[in-house]
């Protein structure tokens, strides 16, 4: 059955004619030729497909299109603006926990999240709110320290 799913996407409103139980993922990779979000797992375990829905990150290997109505979603490709990275990505190079960078527009968004809920977050805070993303690289430690950097607890701010 094919729905009428209308969404902002990355800040422009979408309108999109299609069946409303394909994952969101699925529909960002082929239909809108968003390729930042990755498959991994399929199975909403690794992170690797992590989106932001309004404001909220969720694994979008598990989210039917349909979900998305009326809603604001972010991917990688909306961080940046005006060819400048997000603070958020530009500590992830800064720090380098891109490593192979599969995982990394996950970690990002799912950071953007945390960071979002707490600006100013512990290193156990860190830990455990990305214990839902893995990196195959074993970035982890750099990743944490990027997450520091731009909550600004490190480089000399709260360390």
């Amino acid at each position: 059955m094919r729905d009428t799913i209308r969404f902002r996407l990355n800040g422009a409103p979408v309108s999109l004619e299609t069946d409303g139980t394909r994952t969101l993922l699925w529909v960002l990779r082929t239909d809108l030729e968003l390729t930042g979000t990755k498959y991994g797992c399929g199975e909403g375990l690794c992170g690797s497909c992590t989106v932001l829905v309004d404001g909220r990150a969720v694994h979008s290997c598990q989210t039917p299109l349909a979900a998305v109505q009326g809603k604001d979603v972010t991917t990688i490709e909306g961080l940046a603006r005006g060819g400048r990275l997000d603070p958020l990505q530009q500590a992830f190079h800064d720090e380098g926990a891109l490593q192979c960078g599969y995982c990394t527009p996950g970690m990002i968004l799912g950071a953007r999240a945390l960071l979002a809920a707490n600006p100013h977050p512990t290193r156990e805070q860190i830990v455990r709110g990305m214990e839902g993303h893995l990196c195959r690289c074993g970035a982890h430690q750099r990743i944490v320290a990027a997450i520091e950097t731009a909550s600004g607890r490190r480089g000399g701010r709260d360390d």
